[in-house]
Order: C-alpha cells, then sequence, then structure tokens
C-alpha cells in the first residue's frame, strides 16, 4: 500500500550551477540558432523587437514558476502545479501540453543539430538532414537513462562551447554590422503576404514564434524533484538564467540582421536549419562560419538532452498518477532515472523528426507552449499569501500576454493543438474511468 501512495523520488544532486546551466542548456539552442531566422521571415528587422517582447512575457512567465517550484518542488512542473492548484483536468491539460509542445521543439534542435553539422562539412543540407537527426536523439537518450548525474556534467561541456561560440558571433559580427550601417535595418517592419500585409500582426507573429526560444527555464522548475534547497536555488536560477538569455538573444538579433538581412537569414532558417552560420560566413574572421557551426551543433544537443530530461519527468508525474501507463510512473533500481518514460519520450521525438521542416514543428511548438504557460501563470494566481514570493500582476501579466499571444500563431497550427486538446481530455476521461474499474 505505501508503495502505491508514496512513490520512489528522484535524488536530490542539483545545485545552484548545475540548475542555471541546466536552464541555459535548455534555453540557449533552438531559439537562437535557428528560431530568429524563422521569425525574421514573419518580421523582418522587427524581429529584434519581437525578441523583446517574447522576454518579457517570458520573464512574467518565469517569475510564475520560479515560486510554483519553489513551493512545489516535485517533477512535472505545471501538470503537478495545475492539479494541486487548479483542478485535474487543467492540470491534465497543462501535462498534455508540455509533452505536445516540448516534443516537437526538441524534433526542431534535432534538425536545427542536423543542419549545422551538414553545413560545417558543406554537405547536401536535405539528404542527410533527418537521419542525423535520428541519431541524435538515439544516442542523448541513451545518456539520459544513464542518470542525472552524467547529463549534468554533459550539458555544463555542451552550454560552455555554446556561450563561447555566440559570444565570438556578436563580437566578430559588430564590424560588419557597423559597415553595413542601417542598410538591412530598413525597413524596419515588414508587411508579409500571410499576416494580410500588417506590420503589428508580422510582430506579434515574430514574438509568438520567439517566446519558445525563452521556455526552457520551464526544465528547472519540471525537474525541481532533483534540486536541492529548492525554495532558495529554484527562483534564483530562473532569474539569472532568464536575465541572461535576454541581453544575449538581443545581441545574436542585431548581429544576425545588421550583417545578412533578414530575407537571408529567413532563407538559411527554412532551407537549412542553419541561418547563423550563414551570416558567420560574411565575417571578415577566418573560419568564423565553422566556430559558429560548432556552437550551434553544442547547443541543439544540449537542448535536445534537456528536452529529454523534461519530457521523461513529466511524463514520469502523469504515469504515478494514471495519466498516462503506470509502468511510465516507475524508475529504475538506482532510483535514478524514470527508464520507460525516457524511451517514449525518444520514440516519439525521432518520430516528429521525420516531418524533417523546422518551421512547421517550431510553430506547432508555440501555439501548445503558450497554453502551458497560460495554466503556469493561473495556478500561480491560486498560490496561497504565505507561498507567494512575487505580485499577483506578474502572474496576470503573463497569463493574459500567453494567451494573446497563442492566437497570432498560423490558424492551421491553432486548429491543430485545439483539436489535440480535445484529444488529450477525451484520453483523460478514459484513463479516469479505467483508474476506477
Amino acid at each position: 500500500m505505501s508503495t502505491q501512495t508514496r512513490p520512489a523520488l528522484l535524488q536530490r544532486e542539483l545545485g545552484l550551477w548545475g540548475a542555471i546551466m541546466m536552464g541555459m542548456g535548455s534555453i540557449v539552442g533552438t531559439g537562437v540558432f535557428v528560431s530568429i531566422g524563422i521569425a525574421a521571415g514573419v518580421a523582418g528587422p522587427a524581429v529584434i523587437v519581437a525578441v523583446v517582447v517574447a522576454a518579457l512575457v517570458a520573464a512574467c512567465n518565469g517569475l510564475s514558476s520560479a515560486q510554483l517550484a519553489a513551493s512545489h518542488a516535485v517533477s512535472g512542473g505545471t501538470y503537478e502545479y495545475g492539479y494541486r492548484y487548479l483542478n485535474p483536468w487543467l492540470g491534465f491539460t497543462a501535462g498534455w501540453m508540455f509533452l505536445l509542445a516540448k516534443s516537437a521543439s526538441a524534433a526542431t534542435a534535432a534538425l536545427g543539430f542536423a543542419g549545422y553539422l551538414i553545413n560545417a562539412f558543406d554537405g547536401d543540407g536535405q539528404r542527410w538532414l533527418v537521419g542525423i537527426a535520428l541519431v541524435a536523439v538515439g544516442v542523448l537518450t541513451l545518456i539520459v537513462l544513464s542518470g542525472i548525474r552524467r547529463s549534468n556534467l554533459t550539458n555544463i561541456v555542451i552550454v560552455s562551447v555554446t556561450l563561447g561560440a555566440l559570444t565570438f558571433f556578436v563580437l566578430a559580427g559588430l564590424p560588419v554590422v557597423v559597415a553595413h550601417g542601417g542598410a538591412n535595418f530598413t525597413p524596419f517592419f515588414h508587411s508579409p503576404a500571410e499576416n494580410d500585409g500588417n506590420p503589428w500582426q508580422a510582430l506579434l507573429h515574430a514574438s509568438a514564434l520567439m517566446f519558445v526560444a525563452y521556455t526552457g527555464y520551464g526544465r528547472i522548475a519540471t525537474m525541481g524533484e532533483e534540486v536541492r534547497e529548492p525554495r532558495r536555488i529554484i527562483p534564483r536560477a530562473i532569474i539569472i538564467t532568464m536575465g541572461l538569455t535576454m541581453l544575449l538573444y538581443t545581441a545574436v538579433a542585431v548581429v544576425g540582421i545588421g550583417s545578412v538581412g533578414a530575407a537571408t537569414l529567413s532563407e538559411a532558417a527554412t532551407q537549412q536549419a542553419a541561418p547563423l552560420v550563414t551570416a558567420a560566413r560574411s565575417f571578415a574572421f577566418p573560419g568564423s562560419a565553422q566556430i559558429l557551426a560548432i556552437g550551434a551543433i553544442t547547443a541543439m544537443l544540449g537542448v535536445l538532452l534537456n528536452l529529454l530530461l523534461g519530457l521523461s519527468r513529466v511524463l514520469l508525474a502523469m504515469g504515478r498518477r494514471g495519466d498516462m501507463p503506470r509502468i511510465l510512473g516507475r524508475l529504475n533500481a538506482a532510483g535514478a532515472t524514470p527508464t520507460a518514460a525516457v524511451i517514449v519520450v525518444g520514440v516519439a521525438i525521432a518520430g516528429l523528426a521525420l516531418i524533417g521542416n523546422v518551421r512547421t514543428t517550431w510553430s506547432f511548438s508555440a501555439f501548445t507552449v503558450l497554453i502551458y504557460y497560460a495554466l503556469t501563470n493561473l495556478a500561480a494566481l491560486r498560490l496561497p499569501p504565505a507561498e507567494r514570493l512575487y505580485p499577483r500582476w506578474i502572474a496576470w501579466t503573463g497569463l493574459v500576454a500567453c494567451l494573446f499571444l497563442a492566437f497570432w500563431v498560423d490558424w492551421q497550427i491553432w486548429l491543430v493543438g485545439l483539436g489535440l486538446i480535445i484529444v488529450g481530455l477525451f484520453w483523460h476521461l478514459a484513463a479516469q474511468r479505467l483508474a476506477r474499474e
């Protein structure tokens, strides 16, 4: 009986530095190396504004996630917060949205890794893209199966290389931006046909796409069961991670647009999933493209690694409650890894990577993750005063902004997203009935 009511818990092995690096590893990857190019095709140079708008929304969500995780430090993130502070239906919806959103993000990271690796060797951008992505998913799934300690060490190495490459990109690219003057920043606001020629609609669409690029901070909350002193460490780790990422993304967007222009970045993102390497080829510094490609390769691997960790922990929590098959809620003999959950997540990501198109996977991720974080903010509004760390207006701002941005994604994407929410709720109803029988 005690085994059923009190499932085995994961070991607390992450300190402040490890939590920050997990957050940086989750954020700094697909967002900066791929989605800036995708969003540039939607909003033109105004993608720089979209980066800032998305950062402000993400900051509100990050603070909501921080206080929820500090008060309820278990694996599962908003799935668990929804159950505790809202109701089982909204809790399940949050977990379902997270699985859908982050599986799509992970597939985008795998494809982005393949695109940058191919570009580093001047290979055929499409012929090997999917195959290399699948290999990456397989290798990192094996690393995650080995436990959080080895995964954390791998992540620290990956993030260090990535941040070094991006710092180089900004410093080496600034002279090129200065040489071009303001040529690549005009006209600043873009009016594509897909947004009815409305530059403000394009800006909001791009902000929704860029928002997803910041959402890796939630991985710190999702892995709350494995963080030491969660009430002290989790809020600090999320705030520090968000601040560093905002500065980095803005600098990279300015250099990327200023060096080659929004149209070139967009084309490189859509066709090769490697826009920043294209920008780096315009730098005077020898080997710039290769240096950036190495950073991009490690970044994509870092995001993929952290998404495998986060997704498997949410699936673990859902398995424990019976919202997913019970086998997914079990740990290995050492109590360090939810083996079945990790394997299922790896297979799902591999399946999505077969799509082979980063814009499709990223747009779908944008809608679903905005709904997920809307529920995060809603749960934060229900925190009792004794557990609240920040003013209620922060959660209200995050909630309204997430719902507002969600419907600026392509209408086909949000129709699919709403349909999948309904499918998930039917699954939840069936799971509840089975549990009662």
